[in-house]
């Protein structure tokens, strides 16, 4: 089943069941696939075709959703972009993908203004907004352009599983982004495997917190649409609103970012409201500290799920479900499995090699790095054929994460290979350094990095945020690591932050804490602060 038959299907078994809940507008199915529709016949209008690239800059809305399902039904390949890019970055990105089409939101009009003139390939803009008043000929209104077209689907057009649906532009922390090509075989295969691995029904109600733009939510449109469940979006996230919305909304599924996560279960209002409805929270995108978990299932009172994954898988490689002769194990037990980054997912063949290419020892101690193959691994990075090749090893694709395999075969992730520290000839993973800061009851979150150090070659030093109105010493916080590291892997040195550098999709930008030490040439880090 291609993805054009989703929304058909949907709308087929559950017509006048709720759908999509975006601020203030309530969809049924039936009225969210007319305006899919609408919008497809509107593009088709517009000279989109099949393989054309049409580009999407928006918060969260039921505006992405259509864009998502009105792309796939015409066989178009969608370009969701990260809306905290700079103009000039956004205009890489359209060029490179040779975009026709952006669908933006006024809010973005400063970035998106001279993008005509940059990017001799984009056609039309079409802006969401009520009062559009049109400054130019290639722009147009969204709701303008829906109502003059028809509710009825277009003829659906015939999609092969190798046909790519979308581009995800990585967030460039390495260099230049690359247009990760996912596959119409990739998405659906992947939407499968977390409507089993899940146990997702129509009876579970997503929110939509992290970015669309991103994987770490964006997977679940298709595969919420597929069996029927809601859609409740929250255009950007708030931790306060993420708690109302689970309550009003009866949300019983999400997954999302740790930062985001940690700001919940650190929220003065956490214990305010009912969670009674929330089956399982996951996260995903980043790793996450044991403490956070651990108040995550007592905050919440729900069953919680690691994810570990890439944009170049769909994203899932690893869930932290537990097995079933692991549910007899203590609770203490238990919560140790599900802080883990978990057991391959349904779709997935992993290993972990060492520099040789052989499997490490499955005995939660030896390092490795993670390989991965299955229907859900991207065919290669678009129009980089060079890049393509150089990320895949004898057909497996090399994650460059760092991580040890217990005998269950339930893997942990120890560091990223451009984030591990040696200090002295020593290597240090950054997340074990983390994990044991994120456990000191003053702390809000934390990031490890390597500086240079003319003694040791890199030194481990600790950016930390504290918890409102709490206060520690930078000698306490190293004194607290060394009772339970090894002294080489506690900090040498912690700054205080007020916050820490993020990615556009809220993960914590370690490179960009990197390079401002490098360019400072010392260890201090006033500018971040």
């Amino acid at each position: 089943m291609p993805l054009n038959e989703l929304l058909p299907k949907a709308v087929r078994l559950y017509p006048e069941k709720e759908a999509v809940i975006s601020a203030d507008i309530r969809m049924t199915y039936r009225d969210f696939a007319g305006r899919v529709w609408r919008l497809a016949q509107g593009l088709t209008d517009l000279g989109l075709k099949k393989n054309d690239r049409i580009a999407i800059l928006h918060e969260n809305s039921h505006e992405f959703l259509e864009a998502y399902f009105a792309a796939a039904h015409l066989g178009a390949i969608l370009v969701p972009l990260n809306f905290r890019l700079s103009a000039k970055e956004l205009s890489t990105i359209l060029n490179n993908s040779q975009s026709l089409i952006l669908i933006a939101m006024d809010k973005f009009h400063s970035k998106v203004k001279d993008l005509p003139r940059e990017v001799p390939t984009l056609e039309s803009i079409i802006w969401t907004r009520e009062d559009f008043k049109p400054s130019a000929s290639e722009e147009m209104d969204y709701e303008s352009l829906l109502r003059a077209h028809s509710a009825e689907p277009p003829p659906p057009l015939p999609i092969r599983d190798d046909d790519v649906a979308q581009l995800y532009y990585t967030s460039g922390t390495t260099g230049v982004p690359k247009g990760v090509m996912l596959t119409h075989g990739n998405v659906k295969s992947h939407a499968l495997g977390t409507i089993a691995e899940l146990h997702l029904t129509d009876g579970d109600n997503w929110l939509h917190a992290a970015p669309l733009f991103h994987l770490a939510d964006a997977w679940a449109t298709f595969a919420i649409t597929w069996t029927g469940g809601k859609h409740v979006i929250l255009p950007s996230f708030d931790p306060g609103e993420a708690l109302r919305l689970i309550e009003r909304e009866k949300i019983t599924i999400s997954n999302l970012i740790p930062t985001m996560l940690n700001m919940m279960v650190n929220h003065p209002g956490v214990g305010r409201f009912d969670y009674s409805g929330l089956r399982v929270l996951l996260s995903g995108g980043a790793p996450i500290a044991p403490e956070t978990v651990r108040k995550i299932i007592e905050s919440f009172g729900c069953d919680y799920i690691q994810t570990y994954g890439m944009t170049e898988t769909s994203p899932y490689l690893t869930l932290s479900i537990l097995k079933q002769h692991l549910k007899g194990l203590s609770p203490k037990e238990q919560l140790a499995f599900k802080a883990k980054t978990g057991r391959e997912f349904i779709n997935i063949s992993l290993r972990v090699v060492d520099d040789e290419g052989n499997d490490v020892a499955e005995d939660g101690k030896q390092v490795g790095e993670i390989l991965v193959k299955g229907d859900t691994v991207t065919p290669g990075y678009w129009n980089m054929p060079e890049e393509t090749a150089r990320a895949f090893r004898d057909g497996w694709l090399c994650t460059g994460d760092l991580a040890v395999i217990d005998g269950e075969r339930y893997v942990t992730i120890v560091d990223r290979k451009k984030d591990m520290i040696i200090t002295g000839g020593e290597n240090v993973y950054s997340t074990e350094v983390e994990n044991l800061l994120y456990s000191h009851p003053h702390v809000l979150e934390a990031a490890v990095i390597g500086v240079p150090d003319p003694h040791w070659g890199e030194a481990v030093k600790a950016c930390v945020v504290l918890k409102k109105g709490c206060h520690v010493t930078e000698e306490e916080l190293i004194s607290f690591c060394k009772k339970d590291l090894a002294h080489f892997k506690a900090p040498k040195t912690v700054d205080f932050l007020e916050f820490l550098p993020r990615t556009g999709s809220g993960k914590i930008y370690k490179k960009g804490l990197r390079d401002s030490y490098v360019r400072q040439g010392d260890t201090h880090t006033e500018v971040l602060s």
